[in-house]
């Protein structure tokens, strides 16, 4: 189970409920009197429920798929499912150099990016030039990576980000070693994520804008920071979202989508702490 049994938030509950019945009981039995006879019974079937209903709270604490969490004026939306289902913007993160090559060496066919090329994309030489000739993307070039024997050599300031097709944020997420693997540190990671919410702000035009965890793929992450999980990635992103200018206005919205193999090791519950 993700959510302990004794967890502070389901005991606050709990804690509610049992004030909340017994001062509906206390109300009740000033008009009524419980025979002898019941009233042991009576106080079993008490505390038989009480037991059922803090069962109850635990199990659905560990069964939740979509937790909603305010921030300011803006809904923050944790849930399942698929991205490419989603109403609004949807962001979709790509390496450094926005390569478009799927070819399992240089983007991988299961990667968010990968299945955005191949199922969304009929054209990806026009996309390319999209990309290149982007004069937001150009102002935010670092460097040229001449070396590259494959993919592109134009190398983008992590955050940086184009709309495309009116519904899609491209955004340079992971930086590319020379084994063309996506590798981070947990610092590039922040500063990724603080410059990737100030593009939403500058493209989203008031419409909600659902993204992935970013992070939770193949991204390798460095120094010291190998085995972090996607409950913290989560509680990274939210964080940096609450500390940025970007506030969605209703019904406009932030939705953040796990993939269905994860969620399993997401505390949803717990993610309420950040309201």
């Amino acid at each position: 189970m993700k959510v302990n049994i004794f967890d502070k938030d389901i005991l606050k509950q709990f804690s509610n409920i049992c004030a909340t019945i017994t001062a509906i009981l206390s109300a009740v039995l000033i008009f009524l009197d419980i025979p002898n006879q019941w009233r042991i019974v009576s106080g079993v079937v008490y505390v038989s429920f009480l037991s059922v209903t803090y069962v109850f709270l635990w199990i659905r604490a560990n069964r939740l798929r979509q937790v909603d969490i305010k921030i300011g004026t803006t809904t923050v939306v944790v849930k399942s499912g698929d991205i490419f289902k989603e109403d609004g913007l949807k962001a979709i993160a790509f390496n450094e150099y926005f390569d478009t090559v799927v070819d399992d060496k240089i983007v991988a066919k299961k990667s968010l990016n990968g299945q955005f090329i191949m199922n969304h994309i009929t054209n990806v030489e026009e996309l390319d030039f999209d990309i290149e000739h982007d004069d937001d993307l150009k102002s935010n070039i670092i460097g040229r990576a001449v070396e590259r024997k494959q993919g592109k050599t134009t190398k983008y300031k992590l955050g940086s980000s184009i709309l495309i097709d009116d519904e899609y944020i491209l955004t340079a997420f992971s930086r590319f070693n020379k084994e063309n693997q996506a590798e981070l540190t947990i610092q590039e990671y922040v500063n990724f994520l603080l410059t990737f919410w100030n593009e939403i702000n500058r493209l989203y035009a008031q419409r909600s804008v659902t993204v992935p965890v970013f992070g939770s793929g193949i991204t390798r992450f460095k120094n010291g920071f190998e085995d972090i999980d996607i409950n913290e990635l989560l509680r990274i992103m939210i964080w940096t979202f609450k500390i940025s200018k970007i506030r969605f206005a209703y019904p406009a919205k932030l939705t953040i989508i796990v993939h269905d193999d994860l969620l399993s090791k997401v505390n949803l519950y717990e993610l309420r702490e950040n309201e």
